[in-house]
């Protein structure tokens, strides 16, 4: 499904997708996004719900949770849980903290399975020169192609981080782009 996604994508820059919300509760889009959430290190630690993926596996079964989740998708009476929050440690010993918000185990499993398909298609429109959180791209080889062209006269890099970029990016903006590509609603 990626991959067919990603080629319409690349084969048509200015396509539209209409019907992807059937890809994001078919069930075999749920159980790749259920182990993926299920294989995370996060996988331990309960949203507000109070419900880990062990728990889902061990007491519910992860059938009959991901059957319950997409019957709630497919007619539309899923809604996201509060998230719970913690303020945890900034990386470096700065002593500064930031806020980390916890979804429950089914949440996490819609994020996963939205990002399964929305991925392919927004990862088309990204430059090659783009290596910030993207698959199958690390630090290593944005140094690897700095070397690369380090040798071949090239003398400058641009390296941007915008600090709390999602705290302050116009979502109002940012979801116009994002229907530009998809349909955002249900019918």
């Amino acid at each position: 499904m990626q991959t067919k996604l990603h080629r319409w994508t690349v084969a048509d820059p200015g396509r539209r997708f209409d019907d992807l919300f059937n890809f994001v509760h078919d069930p075999a889009t749920l159980m790749v996004a259920f182990d993926r959430v299920a294989g995370n290190r996060g996988a331990r630690t309960p949203g507000v719900d109070g419900l880990t993926a062990i728990d889902v596996e061990e007491s519910i079964g992860v059938p009959g949770f991901l059957n319950d989740l997409r019957a709630a998708l497919k007619d539309g009476s899923f809604r996201p849980l509060p998230v719970r929050e913690r303020s945890i440690p900034k990386p470096g010993g700065s002593g500064k903290v930031r806020k980390l918000g916890i979804p429950t185990i089914a949440d996490r499993v819609v994020q996963a399975a939205l990002k399964l398909v929305l991925e392919p298609i927004f990862e088309a429109d990204f430059k090659p020169v783009s290596y910030g959180f993207r698959p199958r791209r690390r630090a290593q080889d944005a140094i690897a192609e700095i070397h690369y062209f380090g040798t071949r006269g090239y003398r400058w890099v641009l390296d941007a981080d915008i600090e709390a970029c999602f705290d302050s990016i116009d979502h109002t903006a940012l979801m116009d782009r994002v229907r530009h590509r998809v349909r955002t609603s249900v019918s």
